[in-house]
């Protein structure tokens, strides 16, 4: 966690424009108990990716929209991965989809079919005597 200053350093720019920034809603930096803005380095790229688009000449309201696209494009591909998993796990859950087979300790194992369980290649050819 970066104070203002050092976070303005970092991303380019001056503390008032984060601040600026911070009162758009553009980033929002986390605060400690005493009400002082702390930036991660998340928020630091963030920055820089403002800069970048302020440089473009897009406007800080499409600044602000491009943003927003990018936390829903983040949030929909989390959404997806765990559909996805879910999707895994019903399909290995249906009869006749899943195989039980013994795995490598011996324990019960469940698996697609048409696969096989993976085994361990090495095998012990001389053990010394455990005297006890």
């Amino acid at each position: 966690m970066f104070v203002i200053s050092v976070a303005a350093e970092l991303a380019g720019m001056h503390p008032q424009t984060l601040r600026q920034y911070d009162r758009l809603g553009l980033v929002s930096p986390t605060r400690t108990a005493g009400r002082s803005r702390r930036y991660s380095m998340r928020d630091v790229v963030q920055l820089r990716e403002i800069q970048q688009l302020s440089a473009e000449g897009v406007s800080l309201e499409g600044i602000r929209r491009v943003l927003g696209l990018e936390d829903e494009v983040s949030a929909l591909k989390k959404r997806v991965r765990e559909l996805e998993e879910a999707l895994a796990d019903e399909m290995l859950a249906r009869p006749g989809r899943r195989v039980f087979a013994a795995g490598s300790a011996g324990d019960i194992v469940t698996i697609k079919a048409g696969t096989r369980v993976r085994r361990e290649n090495s095998v012990v050819v001389w053990r010394p005597l455990e005297r006890g």
